[in-house]
This record gives structure tokens, C-alpha cells and sequence, in this order.
């Protein structure tokens, strides 16, 4: 069984029982696409595959849209070379349910795959064709928070940049030049108000062109005109790991052969298949200049620009968020390694369902399209607990300090603006406290870790130093210089009265092996 086979007429379709295959005629499709296309991508990796374009694959199957998904690759060109050009674009997708079961579907809905930069001629000039037709509705991004990123040294290069915004922003001009059509420019990556970095980053080299006298300033004029170019926010939201050993036994089982990984040189993890799990969310501010296609046909969710926001400030700041953050650091004390493990424990498990649906619920922000709860008990029941996603708690802990302003400082401020009893906090407290202890580097069993990096880790693990992991009392007044950080927590938690009481949890955290798990227990129980 290999992709390229459902390209003939004669392949077994037996051989697939227990496959979803497209329902299309992949040759009318592709041949539309070409010559009339509507949505053009930028970011050939996993999350694509495994969401935008699966998405496209459920219209084209309902038979309710006519036209693919073109891909463009502008950071690592073997994903292409590797992943697309050698199965003639087809994929599978594995669903990863969570009692244990996998979903399979062949993915075609992507028709063409190109290297977006002007060394590949070929594929280069067929980016500025479908730059240029009048057809083009959208173009959309999955090219990371990074891939927004301008340089000084990129906007010397004139119209001949090598980072992907720039690339972009020149074949926009061309685009401009075909008559200023209108377009849509839609971010669709895990990034707050994703769209606005889309615009701030094209902006910029139109303005260095402008200003060079590269290109008229009518071209500017053009990008500016929200009629003729919008740059919507969109909230994302899936998880889509590298390619899975488990995965591949059971393809393999199934005599599905085309499941090996690839490791390019750029050090991208792919293969021609893609596992994810079975969440996700994709919420989109609905301002398009050209029309769209009608992907809310498929389960994407459009809406205004203040509701997309709401609904990124409910997964950010209380509804999944803080629950992974609080899953890293006792998950870290406790010796966890997956966070699907961690969800076996009654301790763990009850400190995040507490947390968010008793502590975090009265002041969550209610986006009105998604509701909270529900949000929240995908998380516990679906999300967490897949034995399929390998996160880690270690993985998760990166970066903790940049992390608890926004997961849990937000929701004490909410607290007090609406006038509620900040010692209604238990779990959040305890949280913060257990961040102490994780600082120490030593585990419940006393045995030493070695925290996840982290920009402040340097500054912050002095200030737990002269804390020690023993029985007896012992003076914690050194967290003073901790807890009072506005820069970490949001608030000076001394200021808003909670300073004392997580100093009096993180004492009870360092009392002696064993400390971490009584101390959650304790808590928790009593929530």
C-alpha cells in the first residue's frame, strides 16, 4: 500500500478498508486549482497537513468546493524535495484518539507544492502566476512566530530578500502591479493577534522599498487599504508531533509503506504521513477583501476580531494554559516524564480540574462562540490524557518564568477588578508555591533535576538558595525578593495579600522528601 497508488484506477480497495479516501475527482480538482486558484499557503510542515489542508479535504469530500490548497515552502526546501514532490503531494493523516485508537485519512486537497525562492526558477514563477491571478482569495501562514521576523539586513537586500516575509511582500508587489487585486493575508499560527505581525512584517519592506525608491508609494498606499488587503487575527489550536513510533507499527501492521520518518537537514521532523490529536480549534476573524473558501463548512469557527481575542485570553489565561503550567512543575517534582502519565495521578489530575473549573471559571472570558466549561473538559478528558501525545512536563516547563504573568497573574487581577475574595485562591497559590521548589532543582524524592531553560532561571534560582529540603522549621523570608516580582507574576502577589500564604505552601513544599505529594494532597482534598 503506498499514497501513489490511489493515483491509478486499478489499486485494491480492499487493501485501504479502514481508511477514509478522497471522494473527489483528483484530476478535475488539480486541473481547477491550477488554472483558477483561490488559496495559496505558505509553511509546508505537520500542522498544515494535519489541519488547514485536512479542513479543505472535508469540503472537497462534501462535494461543496472545487479547488485545493497550493503549498509553498520558504524555510526548508527538503520538506518539499522529501515529503510532498515524492508522493505527488498526497499524505495521511492519523488521528490520535484518546482511549487509544487511531482515525487514518489520505489527505489529498493539496495539488501543487513549490520552494518559494528564486533559485528553483520554475517554482518561483509559478508563485508569482498564482500571486497574480485574479482568482486568489487568500494566503495563509503556519511558518511559526519566528518566521515574522524582519531584519535589518533583509530590508538591504531590496526586492531580492531571503527571509519569507520579504519574499512575500515582493510577490504582493507583483501582485500589485497585475492591477492591485485584492487579497487576504491569514496567519493561522500559535501566536497572539497573529495577523498584525503578518502586516507589521510586509509593511516594513514596502516602506524600505518605498523609501529606496524600489517601488511607487502607490504600492504602499495598496497594502495599507484594508479593502483591497486585510490581515485577520486567527486563533489556532492542535497538537501535531513529530512522527510517532506507535504510529508506524500499526501502519506497518496494516502494509502501509510509505511511514518513514524524515529528518531533514534543517533538523524538521516529518514523514509522509502525519499523527495529531483529535482537538482542535480554529477561530477566524472574518474580514476577507476577495471572498474565502467556505471553510466554516468544515468546522472553522468565523467571527469578529474582539471575539478571536477573547477566545485566545481564554486559552491562554485560564481555560488550558495554566493547566499545562501547573502540570509541568509538579510534574517535574514528581518525577513525570509524559503528561499523559500525569493524568493518572488522582493528585495532579484534581489540582488542574479544580483549578480551572472552580478557581479560574468566575473570571474567565467567555468568547461567546466556544463555551469555557467545555473547552476545559476537552482538555481534561481528550487532550491531557492521550497516550499518544509524548509531551512533556520538562518541555512544557521551558520558559515558566515568561509564562506566569499571563496564566496566573491575569486571573488574580481579574479577581480584584471584579471585587472578589482573592482568598478563594487555593490551587493557584499552590502552584505558585510548588514554582519555588522547582527553582531548588531537587525532586520529592530529594534527588537533584535540572529545571528547563528559561531566561531568568539564573537570576531567580539564588533567591531559593538558602532553602534547604529537610524536616524542621526554616526561615523562608528569602522568597520575599521572589514572590514580589511583578516582572514574573504579574502582580506583587505581597501587594494584592497572597505573598504570606504561598510563602507558608512553599514551607510546607520543603519539608523533607516526600513534602511535594503531601503537601498536594492536602491541598487539593480539601478543595
Amino acid at each position: 500500500m503506498k499514497l501513489t497508488d490511489l493515483l491509478t484506477k486499478d489499486y485494491d480497495k480492499k487493501d485501504w478498508e479502514g481508511y477514509q479516501l478522497p471522494k473527489f475527482d483528483l484530476e478535475a480538482v488539480r486541473a481547477k486549482t491550477h488554472d483558477q486558484p483561490t488559496w495559496l499557503h505558505f509553511g509546508a510542515g505537520n500542522i498544515f497537513r494535519a489541519f488547514p489542508a485536512a479542513l479543505l479535504e472535508d469540503l472537497l469530500d462534501q462535494g461543496v468546493y472545487d479547488r485545493g490548497v497550493i503549498v509553498a515552502e520558504g524555510f526548508d526546501f527538503e520538506i518539499i524535495d522529501k515529503a510532498y514532490a515524492p508522493y505527488d503531494n498526497l499524505s495521511l493523516l492519523v488521528v490520535l484518539q484518546s482511549d487509544g485508537s487511531i482515525q487514518k485519512k489520505v489527505v489529498a486537497s493539496v495539488t501543487e507544492s513549490l520552494r518559494a525562492d528564486p533559485q528553483f526558477a520554475a517554482d518561483w514563477a509559478r508563485l508569482e502566476a498564482v500571486m497574480t491571478a485574479p482568482s486568489l482569495q487568500m494566503v495563509s501562514f503556519t511558518i511559526t512566530e519566528k518566521g515574522y521576523s524582519v531584519a535589518p539586513a533583509d530590508l538591504e537586500r531590496g526586492l531580492s530578500p531571503v527571509l519569507i516575509m520579504g519574499k512575500v511582500a515582493a510577490l504582493l508587489y507583483k501582485r500589485y502591479q497585475a492591477g492591485a487585486l485584492p487579497l487576504t493575508l491569514q496567519s493561522m499560527d500559535n501566536c497572539s493577534h497573529n495577523g498584525d505581525k503578518v502586516k507589521v512584517a510586509v509593511l516594513a519592506y514596502a516602506e524600505a522599498w518605498v523609501k529606496a525608491g524600489l517601488v511607487d508609494e502607490g504600492f504602499l498606499a495598496y497594502l495599507k487599504d484594508g479593502s483591497k488587503v486585510s490581515f485577520p487575527w486567527s486563533m489556532i489550536d492542535k497538537i501535531t508531533p513529530r512522527p510517532d513510533a506507535l504510529v508506524q507499527e500499526m501502519l506497518e501492521k496494516d502494509g502501509f509503506e510509505d511511514r518513514d520518518t524524515i529528518i531533514t537537514g534543517k533538523n524538521t521532523y516529518t514523514a509522509p504521513f502525519v499523527n495529531a490529536e483529535e482537538t482542535e480549534y480554529l477561530v477566524v476573524e472574518d474580514r476577507y477583501t476577495n471572498g474565502r473558501p467556505p471553510l466554516d463548512k468544515a468546522g472553522v469557527l468565523y467571527t469578529d476580531q474582539a471575539t478571536v481575542d477573547k477566545v485566545e485570553r481564554m486559552k491562554v489565561c485560564t481555560c488550558l494554559n495554566p493547566l499545562h503550567t501547573a502540570m509541568s512543575i509538579y510534574g517535574c517534582l514528581l518525577g513525570y516524564t509524559l503528561i499523559s502519565a500525569e493524568m493518572k495521578d488522582e493528585d495532579l489530575r484534581g489540582l488542574i480540574t479544580k483549578m480551572g473549573h472552580i478557581e479560574a471559571m468566575p473570571v474567565v472570558v467567555d468568547p461567546g462562540v466556544l463555551k469555557p466549561a467545555d473547552f476545559i473538559d476537552a482538555v481534561l478528558n481528550k487532550r491531557l490524557p492521550n497516550p499518544f501525545m509524548p509531551d512533556a512536563p520538562q518541555r512544557i516547563a521551558t520558559d515558566t518564568s515568561q509564562k506566569l504573568p499571563i496564566r496566573f497573574g491575569e486571573t488574580i487581577k481579574a479577581y480584584r477588578a471584579k471585587g472578589l475574595d482573592l482568598d478563594d485562591l487555593v490551587l493557584i497559590p499552590l502552584v505558585l508555591a510548588g514554582y519555588a521548589r522547582y527553582l531548588k532543582g531537587v525532586d520529592d524524592e530529594g534527588s537533584a533535576f535540572t529545571p528547563s531553560p528559561d531566561p531568568l532561571l539564573a537570576e531567580l534560582q539564588p533567591m531559593v538558595a538558602p532553602l534547604e529540603v529537610r524536616t524542621g522549621e526554616q526561615d523562608v523570608s528569602c522568597l520575599k525578593a521572589l514572590y514580589s516580582r511583578k516582572d514574573v507574576f504579574g502582580v506583587d502577589l505581597y501587594e494584592v495579600g497572597l505573598g504570606e500564604r504561598i510563602e507558608g505552601m512553599a514551607a510546607e513544599l520543603f519539608a523533607g522528601p516526600g513534602a511535594v505529594r503531601r503537601t498536594l494532597h492536602k491541598y487539593v482534598s480539601a478543595r
